[in-house]
């Protein structure tokens, strides 16, 4: 047997990892139409990659296409053309909206929460209009364990995003393919595949609390490298990965 690149062991442990999660959350189906998010950062642009190479096999048979939400108001995005050149070589459909909000009319909400929430309007309304019964977010491990410590620390709550998750409002599912991915593999895949970088003006991005706390699981993992396992096994057990 030849011996792998690091290249290659790298395409093969995020690929191991991404089958691993779409069986065991029971993400992905057959016959269903993915909707995903393409914001233009490394972990959706590398999600769009893998979902429509896999869309290809043919086991589980579905469609992929993809959308990028615009901020009007907000300096914090990619370079369109870029994204649907990017689009263009896989062969996807790229969906552009643009949307906008102001932040002075809800002031018990942050800028950033805000943000997040129109563009998710926006995503929602297109994949019901178009028929898509899934939506697909490029959020990694550590996002989801950083979310779960934000929620602890800072709400009083034991939860995440989970891995999956049915609206009890509307006809979709969310899904996280990535979720057994972790940042540095990422990373490293990005830096491979060359991904342009999104242009992150924007004022309100130091607002969150998410750095803190990235840092401060960084400190964790160097006292105790189990850490990352022990706090998904709790998720796990605690049924917080998936939600019907």
């Amino acid at each position: 047997m030849p011996t792998l690149t690091d290249e290659q062991r790298l395409e093969k442990r995020i690929n191991e990892r991404f089958v691993k999660a779409m069986v065991t959350y029971h993400l992905i189906e057959d016959d269903d139409k993915i909707l995903v998010g393409l914001s233009g950062g490394k972990d959706s642009m590398c999600l769009t990659e893998i979902l429509v190479g896999r869309s290809r096999i043919r086991h589980p048979r579905f469609e992929v296409e993809a959308v990028h939400v615009r901020m009007e108001n907000i300096k914090y995005e990619s370079d369109v053309s870029y994204l649907e050149d990017f689009c263009g070589k896989l062969g996807v459909r790229l969906h552009v909206r643009t949307t906008s909000f102001d932040p002075s009319t809800d002031k018990r909400k942050s800028p950033c929460f805000l943000c997040s929430w129109y563009r998710r309007k926006e995503l929602f309304n297109l994949a019901q209009e178009l028929k898509f019964n899934k939506i697909a977010f490029g959020h990694h491990q550590d996002d989801i364990l950083h979310t779960t410590l934000m929620g602890l620390f800072y709400q009083g709550q034991f939860g995440c995003m989970p891995a999956r998750l049915r609206m009890r409002k509307m006809p979709l599912t969310l899904i996280r393919p990535l979720c057994l991915v972790p940042e540095k593999d990422l990373k490293k895949m990005a830096e491979i595949r060359g991904y342009q970088k999104q242009k992150k003006l924007c004022p309100y991005e130091n607002d969150s609390h998410r750095t803190d706390i990235r840092n401060l699981f960084d400190k964790i993992e160097a006292m105790n490298p189990e850490a990352r396992s022990c706090v998904w096994h709790s998720l796990e057990t605690a049924g917080k990965l998936e939600e019907d």
